[in-house]
């Protein structure tokens, strides 16, 4: 599925719009550039899972995870500064991927055995200033089921 969004808060209402049919251990791997919208796309999914407005959703750069308790749990990775899978189990992220929360992956591409093989790929391209091209691709038969739900709105 690609959907193009004209503007920022239509990707975070994308994001809003998938949070409703997420459910416990479910993972979406963010893949995009800097500056592509994946920060906005995850305060989305924390807003379409309840996630308390009056807290920020900010890229976990530094911190590498965020945690964001909604009416599921959403723990936000960045793997940008993970060497790969050695960093992913020493800091015991792992026990997140298949646990009782939402776990959203920036650059998951630092991830090769640990990559969850029921996941959901997300692919944001830069095309300007406020327009994103955002890809939507299954991997198993669970996300498959999830896009085919999906109301999108007005942003294809």
């Amino acid at each position: 599925m690609r959907i193009i969004s004209q503007s920022p808060e239509a990707t975070e209402e994308l994001g809003v719009s998938l949070a409703h049919h997420l459910l416990p251990g479910d993972f979406i791997a963010l893949n995009g550039e800097l500056g592509a919208g994946k920060t906005r796309f995850a305060g989305g999914i924390a807003k379409g899972l309840g996630v308390d407005p009056g807290v920020p959703v900010t890229s976990p750069t530094y911190t590498l995870l965020n945690i964001y308790q909604g009416r599921i749990p959403l723990y936000h990775f960045d793997l940008y500064r993970l060497r790969g899978d050695a960093d992913v189990v020493e800091l015991g992220f792992t026990d997140y991927f298949a646990g009782e929360g939402i776990s959203l992956v920036e650059w998951p591409e630092r991830l090769q055995e640990e990559l969850p093989p029921d996941r959901l790929e997300i692919f944001m391209r830069y095309i300007d200033e406020n327009v994103r091209e955002i890809e939507l691709v299954p991997v198993a038969s669970r996300y498959e089921k999830l896009l085919a739900q999906l109301s999108i709105g007005d942003n294809n």
